[in-house]
């Protein structure tokens, strides 16, 4: 879905929204394809990509808040379609840091022997959840997923999670009311994302034993090109770093863009192989998460 679809159905115009958003286009989930089909889709792409038989796989975590099936889980669902034999599964409902938590319940399960291989996705259908008619949540909303593929290695890719809530800021992003709809106060997630996601960044990297300056990857959540730009300027990254910009034409898929976005920069041949990535998500909750990982 273009800027140019949605001046058919809501008073904006393509201009209007890449200045306030940087976003030139979404993917729109088909009638019948829903978070299941999409997070399983991604599943096969990861899986044939890592190399690992879908029957190896024992641990399944979605991350979603669109799907909407209350049960049996997404995850459960994947696990039916790839055929995959009494692994695990479940979902975690963190909205815009959802990968993120779902990432780090996965490192924990493999470190403890809980798993051996851990599938993680990041899956959304937020047009199912989208008023058409308000041009302030429309021209923001898409649908996508993708996954990756977590096994034990002798030296860890993944440092300790950082995660956390603001409470008094938990209505600044919903999705409820009547339809239910996605709304959001954006003034208010663009001041906390300005304010606090830099710090955060920061310690997240820390806790990684890292400096800044080890960085070579950074995927924030791609929630609003006007909102990641200045992140990135804050952090003083290298000046060969780079920033996934996913949210240009994808747009905002909740808790699938960040592996979307690192999807579609390797694909693109845009970072190279055991590029150290910094990674933070924050939205929906309000929560937020967020860990340092080595890239495949």
């Amino acid at each position: 879905m273009t800027n140019q679809d949605l001046e058919q159905l809501v008073e904006t115009s393509d201009e209007w929204i890449r200045q306030r958003t940087g976003i030139e286009s979404r993917r729109i989930a088909a009638d019948g394809e829903g978070v299941p089909e999409m997070a399983t889709a991604a599943a096969r792409a990861a899986l044939a990509d890592a190399g690992v038989d879908p029957s190896e796989v024992t641990q399944i975590i979605v991350a979603t808040c669109s799907n909407e099936e209350r049960s049996p889980s997404a995850a459960g669902r994947v696990a039916e379609m790839l055929a995959i034999p009494a692994p695990a599964a479940f979902d975690v409902g963190a909205a815009c840091s959802g990968f993120e938590h779902a990432l780090a319940v996965a490192d924990m399960s493999i470190r403890t022997g809980a798993s051996t291989v851990s599938l993680v996705i990041g899956a959304e259908k937020l047009s199912a959840f989208t008023d058409y008619s308000d041009r302030t949540t429309c021209i923001l909303t898409a649908d996508g997923a993708g996954a990756m593929v977590l096994r034990a290695s002798e030296e860890p890719g993944i440092a300790p999670v950082q995660w956390g809530t603001e409470p008094e800021l938990a209505d600044a992003v919903t999705i409820n009311g009547e339809g239910p709809c996605f709304s959001q106060q954006g003034r208010q997630v663009l001041g906390w994302a300005l304010r606090e996601a830099p710090r955060i960044s920061r310690r997240i990297v820390e806790a990684a034993g890292l400096d800044i300056e080890d960085i070579d990857v950074f995927v924030p959540h791609q929630a609003n090109l006007r909102m990641i730009e200045p992140l990135a300027a804050a952090l003083g990254l290298r000046g060969d770093a780079v920033v996934a910009d996913d949210i240009i034409t994808s747009g905002n898929t909740s808790a699938a863009t960040i592996p979307l976005a690192i999807s579609r920069l390797r694909e693109a041949g845009r970072i190279p192989a055991g590029a150290t990535a910094l990674l933070i998500g924050f939205g929906g909750g309000f929560a937020w998460a967020g860990q340092v990982v080595r890239l495949p």
